[in-house]
């Protein structure tokens, strides 16, 4: 059945749109390039044009410069160095000033994203959505390794944010998502610094009624290296990024919708 939104999609061209794929990387020096292997493997058999833009989070270790040797063989590599300080809303947002694509995926340099997800991303957005949005938790979703105690504060999080926006998105705080450029310059200026970004971007374009697909994808977590993300430190960023989002949602929600409205005469 076509719903209401779905009815109003404008498919596209196949592998017209040029793909950023933008690629946060904090001292993944032994998980980059097979990560950047993978991905270019998967996009170039699919005949997918498209930019790996990878962005060196002031790591400490040899990362910069093994992606730098890997642009030999992977010429879509575009390097591109965070400033001081860092962090993964730092790091996307330095992505986002960098990319030249029509359309852009935020992918996790630790292999936990798959590179398939990634093109199914890609084809969501030809059928006309303005954004792709994996889930994990859905039906034919496929999670492992997820360390316990993070995954019951995912779940939670998860579901406080369905109740509050009245939305059946039921993994908007993970960062693998795609959007159209015309949906990023909508919700600029970015302000998360943190692991925050993830909702701050997915939320963003849900109170702007954007057409999402939501579509159940693979996730596996790491298998060397050590996650950035401290349960305790990131709750006050994500509990401020939420209310700030939800009360734009409730106030000012007339004033974004100008504001959008304006940017499509433009």
């Amino acid at each position: 059945m076509i719903s209401k939104i779905d009815s109003k999609l404008k498919p596209m061209a196949r592998n017209t749109l040029l793909y950023s794929v933008i690629i946060p990387a904090y001292n993944e020096e032994k998980n980059i390039v097979p990560s950047i292997n993978a991905l270019a493997v998967e996009l170039r058999g699919e005949g997918i044009p498209f930019e790996l833009v990878v962005v060196n989070d002031n790591s400490t270790d040899g990362t910069a410069e093994v992606v730098e040797q890997a642009r030999a063989e992977f010429p879509e590599i575009k390097l591109v160095h965070n400033t001081p300080p860092g962090g993964l809303g730092r790091a996307v947002r330095c992505g986002l000033k960098h990319y030249t694509g029509d359309a852009v995926v935020i992918v996790m340099a630790d292999l936990s994203d798959d590179p398939r997800d990634v093109v199914t991303c890609y084809r969501k957005l030809e059928e006309g959505y303005d954004c792709a949005f994996g889930s994990r938790f859905m039906r034919g979703g496929e999670v492992s390794h997820y360390p316990f105690g993070k995954l019951v504060f995912n779940r939670i999080g998860n579901t406080v944010i369905r109740f509050m926006f009245l939305k059946k998105h039921n993994d908007l705080t993970n960062a693998f998502k795609a959007y159209r450029r015309h949906v990023i310059e909508s919700i600029s200026p970015l302000r998360a610094c943190h692991f925050n970004i993830t909702i701050e971007m997915s939320l963003s374009a849900v109170v702007r009624h954007y057409a999402i697909a939501q579509f159940p994808i693979r996730w596996s977590g790491r298998t060397w290296g050590q996650s950035n993300l401290h349960i305790r430190e990131m709750g006050r960023r994500y509990l401020c990024t939420l209310l700030k989002i939800w009360f734009e949602r409730i106030l000012i929600f007339d004033d974004l919708m100008a504001d959008l409205e304006a940017k499509k005469k433009r």
